[in-house]
């Protein structure tokens, strides 16, 4: 075994194991003053999302800032919460659908569980997706473990932690005949 194999091993036995998070979340925007959002866990995605509309830039005290507006609950366009923060810069970024498009970028504490840690986001109308936020992997790293069979491990933001298994999922690492 190589030297650099054994330095990274010890390396890896002195971090603490991460925690569980499921394929969605509950996470809190501290700074833009959302409480809570539902928000997919992509790992797909190497960049996280935002739902956003109305988006504006402007100058403050000679920085670039951005202001936009953003529909907090999945699936409901009532309520709005107006927010505005640094730009970060603007990046492409290909959607969903295979697209490239220009986003703008902003760096936004999240808190998921009792960890709050910043993370850059770009902003795009994501009206037509089934969630207000996307996680990708990046947000991600050196955390979290993603299971895909759970929801919601870290639980309610100001709530205790409530995992729930998906049924159609228990038969994973199970014999076909059983």
């Amino acid at each position: 075994m190589s030297k650099s194999v054994k330095r990274l091993k010890k390396k890896d036995a002195l971090q603490p194991p991460l925690e569980t998070i499921g394929w969605r979340e509950w996470l809190a925007l501290p700074d833009l003053g959302v409480e809570f959002i539902k928000t997919k866990v992509d790992t797909g995605a190497r960049t996280s999302a935002l739902h956003a509309f109305d988006i504006e830039p402007f100058k403050k005290n000679g920085q670039d800032w951005i202001r936009f507006t953003l529909h907090p609950i999945q699936r409901n366009d009532k309520i709005e919460q107006a927010c505005s923060c640094k730009i970060k810069g603007s990046r492409f970024v290909t959607n969903s659908g295979g697209i490239e498009e220009k986003r703008f970028v902003i760096v936004t504490p999240i808190t998921i569980g009792h960890q709050t840690w910043p993370i850059e986001v770009t902003l795009t109308n994501r009206d037509e997706m089934g969630f207000r936020m996307l996680l990708g992997r990046t947000a991600l790293r050196k955390r979290f473990l993603v299971d895909p069979a759970k929801s919601y491990c870290q639980g309610h933001p100001g709530e205790p932690k409530i995992t729930i298994t998906h049924p159609e999922h228990q038969s994973y690492g199970k014999d076909e005949e059983e």
